[in-house]
């Protein structure tokens, strides 16, 4: 985010994504195991944030407007990803499967992301057609982003102790 100009929900989340696959692209480029380290804490931070302000503030203000069945796939994937990043995190480098759970994990966002930009259909062409206030969501997202990330600095990344949808009723989770 821009200190002169705030972004709307979308282009906050699209900045998200754009960090996310740069970052994914240096960790392939790197070569020292500290390098990828580094790179790893600071992709699963990014994707936990990202994660949290989609769940809590984005996804919500969508329902009704976006397709119910679009956002659950989203959820899903969501926890997909949440697990693998709770492996990274608790694997580190000494996993020999840390490069590999990595490239999943990229593979994963980058069909998620696919999913959220796809134009026409995809969940954030849905949430413009839908008229939702972009730049109040956008000001809160950043608000909680910013609050996020100087909790997980601080305290570490939380460890899911169970999956999103397991602890959320699929009543809910599915009525609109």
């Amino acid at each position: 985010m821009t200190a002169t100009k705030a972004l709307d929900a979308i282009a906050l989340l699209k900045a998200d994504h754009r960090t996310v696959e740069d970052l994914f692209a240096r960790f392939e480029a790197a070569t020292s195991a500290a390098d990828k380290e580094a790179l790893a804490v600071q992709i699963c931070t990014e994707l936990s944030v990202h994660a949290r302000i989609e769940e809590d503030i984005f996804y919500p203000a969508c329902k009704g407007v976006v397709d119910a069945e679009l956002r659950n796939e989203a959820l899903v994937e969501h926890d997909a990803a949440k697990l693998l990043i709770a492996e990274i995190a608790m694997g580190g480098r000494s996993d020999r499967f840390s490069d590999a759970k990595m490239m999943v994990l990229k593979e994963e966002i980058a069909h998620h992301v696919g999913e959220e930009e796809r134009a026409g259909d995809g969940m954030f062409a849905q949430a413009r057609k839908g008229g939702l206030d972009l730049a109040k969501l956008g000001e809160r997202m950043a608000a909680e982003k910013t609050r996020l990330m100087a909790d997980f600095m601080a305290n570490g990344l939380p460890m899911p102790a169970t999956s999103t949808l397991v602890a959320t009723s699929i009543g809910q989770l599915v009525a609109d």
